[in-house]
């Protein structure tokens, strides 16, 4: 019986060292902003920049920078966004408090009349108050940095961003009012209504959570019973910061399960789903998985082994009902490790050492790779493999790593008391929240 091989401690902390080094690289050392990808003269993510701010502490504690230099950053990104300008202006920064998707990386401005977007002012501001809860001295810059991460966050206008409706809006832009789309059905989003619950100024009501939990879809899977969503990212992206594990809301105490537990499952059932392989994809298999929403080598139709395939550009891949055209994301795989580290473990030692996904790259994982696809001819890797690196993939892998090592990120917002405050007034009880300062 041949021997499962996982990745070892010492090089999932390489891969951890790798993939910050995104954050140094792909900086405006003035203003803080991170670049969305690495292509030329690409913008910056907010998204990304809050994940940068949640890195800084990880950076700090693991070596990869000094703590002044992490102050430093930390100072100029906040400054940045507290004096950024703010109105309906078409080229602001933000509005109400929230701010555009994508932003110049030297203005700061709105770039490609993008949306003012609620899930990566969220990102942001969540990246804003774990720097406060990490930078915790007495020193002017530390205060500092405390200062401005909870007058960000007060400053988002939560209530106007439902535009009078039951649920949060997806965003706004000035020159087509609110979005149509809304926070409806489980996804990332449960980050959005505990960040809006819990703001001591314009917070949510309470009937919005009940809201859109009322939208959520309950299912049946390869055997598992979980909590519908398509995309390995919805499983995650709010889970990098808040412990879910232990807690639970009026839906989930009604299941009987937790939402960390729902990550679990839904990480089985991508393994599962790549051993069955119902599409017959090349490469599926039970250390090969990984799929949502990310880069991929369409658009574009080619027929392989007598076989029509369609692939897809920059999508919402799922499980199980697609869209799927054989797109893989290791970075999804490594932001599951703390949920099922036993076949994560197992995942990432197939992308380092068999895939060899870390080769030929600045930071870590590339974004995405597709055994199916042949991919240019003579690219080193035999397969489709994106030519970029997205911030808003770096950061989960730095900070997932740290939580299945360490915890530290979860630790430090069960210390916040917004991020309590969200929680409870969403109904969730039980485990640590229960011991929780209300601050």
């Amino acid at each position: 019986m041949k021997t499962k091989r996982s990745v070892r401690t010492e090089e999932l902390l390489l891969l951890q060292r790798e993939t910050f080094d995104y954050f140094l690289g792909e900086v405006n050392a003035a203003n803080g902003l991170i670049r969305d990808k690495t292509a030329a003269d690409w913008a910056a993510s907010i998204a990304a920049t809050g994940l940068a701010l949640a890195c800084y502490p990880v950076a700090v504690e693991r070596g990869f920078m000094a703590r002044q230099a992490a102050v430093a950053r930390t100072l100029a990104t906040l400054r940045f966004f507290w004096a950024s300008p703010q109105g309906p202006e078409p080229d602001a920064t933000g509005h109400r408090g929230f701010y555009y998707h994508f932003l110049d990386m030297e203005t700061g401005r709105r770039a490609w009349q993008c949306e003012l977007s609620t899930i990566d002012s969220a990102l942001l501001l969540a990246g804003a108050l774990t720097a406060a809860a990490y930078f915790d001295a007495a020193e002017p810059d530390e205060q500092e940095i405390r200062t401005l991460a909870s007058a960000l966050y007060r400053r988002a206008d939560w209530q106007w961003a439902q535009n009078q409706g039951a649920t949060v809006t997806h965003g706004w832009s000035p020159e087509d009012g609110f979005i149509k789309y809304r926070w409806e059905g489980y996804d990332e989003a449960l980050l959005v209504y505990v960040m809006g619950l819990g703001s001591p100024t314009f917070p949510l009501p309470e009937s919005s959570y009940a809201a859109w939990t009322s939208t959520y879809r309950w299912e049946n899977c390869y055997g598992y019973e979980y909590l519908y969503a398509g995309p390995l990212f919805t499983h995650q992206l709010s889970h990098v910061w808040i412990d879910f594990g232990g807690i639970q809301d009026a839906f989930m105490r009604e299941k009987g399960i937790d939402y960390f537990e729902n990550s679990r499952r839904a990480t089985y059932l991508q393994q599962c789903y790549a051993i069955m392989n119902p599409r017959k994809f090349d490469g599926y298999r039970e250390c090969c998985w990984g799929i949502t929403a990310s880069e991929g080598p369409g658009p574009a139709t080619l027929k392989l082994n007598g076989v029509q395939r369609e692939f897809y550009d920059y999508v919402g891949r799922g499980v199980p009902y697609g869209p799927d055209d054989g797109t893989l994301a290791p970075w999804a795989v490594a932001a599951s490790l703390p949920f099922a580290p036993e076949i994560v473990l197992e995942a990432l030692d197939f992308c380092i050492h068999q895939a060899k996904l870390k080769e030929f790259n600045r930071y870590g994982f590339k974004a995405a790779f597709n055994p199916t696809h042949p991919g240019e001819p003579g690219n080193p890797y035999g397969c489709w493999v994106s030519p970029w690196h997205f911030g808003i993939n770096q950061g989960p892998i730095v900070l997932m790593i740290e939580n299945h090592l360490s915890d530290q990120v979860w630790r430090l917002m069960r210390g916040c008391p917004y991020i309590v405050t969200g929680l409870r007034r969403a109904g969730f009880e039980g485990g640590w929240l229960n011991d929780a300062d209300p601050g």
